[in-house]
């Protein structure tokens, strides 16, 4: 991968987190399934894409074990809960960073998120590079 352009990389980042928090807003609205995947695997996206910001010249295969590895930890830390810890998650936004409860379903989701942002990638990239 080339050098990733940070400007499309922070405005995916501002597109995707609002997609994510529009998913949580219109539930009544969506099929179930959306419901159960869609945010938390735009969060991983966003992470994914976030770490194409910070870090523009790493590799896709580097950004996308970052973002899981990343966002599996964050869904591992769901399993301790001391209460400083609880105290941010009560938060709006820590409950959104940190989450409230580890479920195996996120870690399906935030897998689809990455394989998504690699996806993406890799096909942009082999098109620039065909044009």
């Amino acid at each position: 991968m080339n050098k990733r352009n940070r400007w499309v990389y922070l405005l995916l980042a501002i597109v995707i987190m609002g997609a994510g928090l529009l998913s949580r807003k219109l539930t009544a609205y969506l099929p179930h399934i959306v419901n159960i995947y869609a945010g938390d695997s735009l969060w991983a996206l966003m992470i994914f894409v976030s770490a194409g910001f910070l870090f523009p010249a790493w590799k896709t295969k580097t950004i996308g074990m970052f973002a899981i590895v990343f966002c599996y930890f964050i869904e591992f830390t769901q399993l301790y809960h001391a209460p400083c810890i609880d105290d941010i998650r009560k938060n709006a936004l820590g409950g959104l960073i940190l989450g409230y409860g580890f479920l195996w379903r996120d870690i399906l989701a935030y897998s689809i998120g990455v394989a998504a942002g690699m996806s993406w990638e890799y096909y942009s990239y082999r098109f620039k590079r065909s044009a």
